[in-house]
């Protein structure tokens, strides 16, 4: 785990454009764009994406589709759970979901923390002294 993931997992300002972080960003949405392009009938394929998209996919849990998910590594989903179409997981700080829950259409989940002032998102200095934009 990097810096910056360590940061936003605290639920502290992070550089989202660092280039690790820009690589997990990419890793779980090209596992995004490849199960929804899985047709629903092809349950062991996506089942296998789930379970490398996710920190944790219980058994006997299910997504219809399709799903956008921003890290995927920071979310917990438990047994027995299911999730209806348009599921979007922005999951910058962590997230569990435990057993037995359902999820209806067009849901998104949401655990970003940033400054509501803007000069001080805009004007952040990295841990180098480098000014970065933070969320």
């Amino acid at each position: 785990m990097n810096r910056e993931e360590e940061k936003a997992l605290k639920g502290l300002m992070f550089a989202s454009e660092k280039p690790e972080m820009i690589e997990l960003k990419l890793h779980a949405h090209k596992l995004s764009a490849a199960y929804n392009r899985l047709d629903e009938d092809q349950t062991e394929e996506r089942k296998k994406i789930l379970k490398e998209l996710f920190a944790e996919f219980g058994d006997g849990s299910g997504m219809l589709g399709p799903i956008f998910v921003h890290y995927g590594r920071h979310t917990k989903i438990g047994k027995n759970c299911w999730f209806n179409f348009n599921l979007v997981i922005q999951d910058d700080g962590p997230v569990t979901i435990g057993d037995n829950c359902n999820i209806g259409p067009n849901v998104t989940i949401v655990t970003p923390q940033h400054s509501l002032i803007a000069d001080e998102r805009l004007h952040m200095l990295d841990d180098d002294g480098t000014e970065q934009f933070m969320v």
